[in-house]
């Protein structure tokens, strides 16, 4: 598309007048305690860290989950609502939440999900492997795992680099070979993950 060309990708901090030192907290509106704990505490095995009313409402609830590197997510929650089904779409609202998982426990949590009932998807992304599954408030839930060992401080460079590769070949998206081309030419290891087959689920 004509826009990929226009855009540059690239890792290198923008000329802004600041910039962001990375993801503090997202904050979702959440039903009541009990089914926010049930699925966030209980099943993604989220600590709750922090609980305190909402400063701006104190009629409601401000829990404060650590999603596993500190980085927190926090839900508003009041025992007067009820957990709900399915997206509520439009601009502005958020499309899906994305958690990372360890690649060696993705059969656990396949096996997880189903005895709680929950259904999920599963697809290969090319850059990822990802379950998508739905919260107790119909919210896409995204649980991802990294198919190539990539440090921390450089996934970003990994990833410019293999939408430049991916854009030279013409590939509608990034593909195994991009990403490996993409380590190799960053000098990283290519350690590749053992996650089962999935589809990419484009156009799905």
């Amino acid at each position: 598309m004509e826009h990929e060309t226009e855009t540059p990708v690239t890792a290198a901090l923008p000329d802004a007048p600041f910039h962001t030192t990375g993801t503090d907290h997202v904050t979702i509106w959440g039903s009541n305690e009990a089914d926010t704990l049930a699925f966030y505490r209980d099943l993604l095995g989220m600590p709750l860290v922090l609980r305190q009313p909402n400063l701006d409402d104190p009629s409601q609830t401000h829990l404060f989950f650590d999603t596993g590197d500190g980085r927190i997510l926090t839900v508003f929650v009041s025992d007067d609502r009820s957990s709900a089904r399915g997206q509520r779409p439009g601009t502005g609202a958020v499309h899906h939440l994305c958690f990372s998982v360890d690649p060696d426990e993705y059969a656990d949590i396949m096996a997880a999900l189903e005895a709680a009932g929950k259904g999920y998807n599963v697809f290969d992304r090319g850059i990822f492997h990802s379950i998508y599954t739905q919260d107790n408030n119909g919210l896409v839930i995204e649980l991802s795992a990294d198919k190539y060992e990539i440090p921390d401080d450089q996934k970003a460079a990994v990833l410019a680099t293999a939408q430049r590769l991916r854009e030279a070949d013409g590939a509608e998206f990034a593909q195994d070979r991009h990403m490996e081309a993409a380590l190799e030419e960053l000098d990283i290891p290519v350690t590749k993950h053992d996650l089962p087959d999935a589809d990419s689920g484009v156009g799905v």
